[in-house]
């Protein structure tokens, strides 16, 4: 069956971003260009533009348009900006903000992930893929003005904190109480703290499991 992915990206743009404050020209221009279904497995390339948790295999998934679009604009991302994606699966997020930023590494721990969309990311030069523990980060390019974590965490590690240059801002999704909540920070000297603002479906990533509290 052929598929008319421009269609599928613009309906997309229209229905899930502009409804959802989805309002960053940079954004939304990145967002109606870069081919979703380029960075996903084959036999999920029709599910590209649904407004679902596209299934990637080995218990991931792909975020929703509308929350990865909310995290990029929240991120509010400049020209100038050197950027790591954590959890970047087939490199999707890691796309469009190599399109907006100045450099972006995409960090995945699954290699079969990886694969899926290594050929489309080899075409943007901007763009450094690196293959590890995903909680850890990726200190060989730190540090980051920006650190997007593309999908839904239980814990924020220290490590990743770390890793944020001074002034740096971070999003991600949090889980609490039971639902998913997009989450902004900003490093100011040591300190470091977050700020909910928006609930949102987003897919679980791996290794973020809150620390198990201490028992007497």
């Amino acid at each position: 069956m052929n598929h008319d992915f421009e269609a599928m990206r613009s309906a997309m743009v229209e229905s899930q971003l502009r409804p959802n404050a989805v309002d960053d020209r940079r954004v939304v221009r990145a967002m109606a260009t870069v081919p979703r279904e380029d960075f996903l497995p084959a036999d999920k390339a029709a599910l590209a533009y649904a407004e679902m948790l596209v299934p990637l295999g080995n218990g991931r998934r792909m975020n929703l348009p509308m929350a990865t679009g909310r995290l990029l604009v929240e991120a509010a991302l400049t020209p100038d900006d050197h950027i790591l994606v954590v959890g970047a699966a087939g490199g999707y997020t890691a796309a469009l903000c190599g399109g907006i930023a100045k450099s972006v590494v995409a960090l995945e721990e699954d290699e079969t992930l990886i694969a899926y969309g290594a050929d489309a990311l080899s075409r943007i030069p901007n763009i450094e893929s690196a293959n590890g523990s995903l909680a850890e980060g990726w200190t060989a390019s730190a540090p980051y003005d920006v650190i997007i974590i593309d999908g839904a965490i239980e814990h924020l590690p220290d490590a990743l904190i770390e890793q944020l240059a001074d002034g740096g801002r971070l999003v991600s999704g949090m889980f609490e109480d039971g639902v998913v909540r997009l989450v902004y920070g900003r490093k100011q000297g040591e300190a470091f703290g977050t700020t909910a603002f928006v609930d949102a479906q987003s897919s679980s990533l791996p290794g973020f499991e809150r620390p198990a509290a201490f028992v007497f």
